[in-house]
């Protein structure tokens, strides 16, 4: 595809589709590019629980940028290190699940981009059944899913939203 026919499908989309593809790719890139953004074995064992602030005294060394992506992280997340990605030996800011969800909410706006898909209730909540399941049984039994299971089960869930995200900004774009 050539840059100008990117440029035209760019000028073809609404301001709120622009605005909610901007904000869903570049948060994914920020949480893609997190462990590269501090110094290399900065951000080893985030470990914590989901809405405290666990790891005050690293975000708070990070640059503005990281500590801003760490600080959410750190809040929404329990970024146990064994159920999180880690490279440039530092700790992704959020959990290999939450990644996948965040990357699926990009994936499925942007497919969704020029196509006219209808998205039924059935379909939605079968998009939640993997995620649900691995889940589930993760918190109820001594069953350990896996990071590939985790990413791949929070792709599905992300896509199905972000899709359902594209058909909002399509209305909200109508208005």
């Amino acid at each position: 595809m050539s840059s100008w026919e990117v440029k035209r499908k760019w000028d073809l989309l609404g301001k709120w589709n622009k605005t909610f593809l901007v904000i869903l790719w570049g948060w994914t890139l920020l949480i893609l590019s997190g462990p590269f953004m501090v110094p290399e074995g900065h951000a080893e064992d985030l470990s914590g629980v989901v809405g405290g602030y666990d790891n005050r005294d690293v975000i708070e060394r990070m640059n503005p940028v990281a500590k801003v992506v760490y600080y959410i992280g750190d809040l929404n997340c329990h970024q146990k290190l064994e159920r999180s990605y880690s490279y440039n030996q530092n700790q992704m800011p959020f959990c290999a699940r939450d990644v996948g969800i965040f990357a699926g909410l990009a994936i499925g706006f942007t497919y969704a981009l020029g196509r006219r898909i209808e998205l039924t209730l059935p379909l939605i909540l079968l998009s939640l059944v993997p995620i649900g399941i691995d889940g589930t049984i993760q918190l109820l039994t001594d069953y350990e899913s896996t990071n590939i299971r985790r990413v791949v089960t929070g792709l599905i869930a992300g896509g199905a939203t972000g899709i359902a995200l594209k058909i909002i900004a399509n209305s909200l774009d109508r208005n």
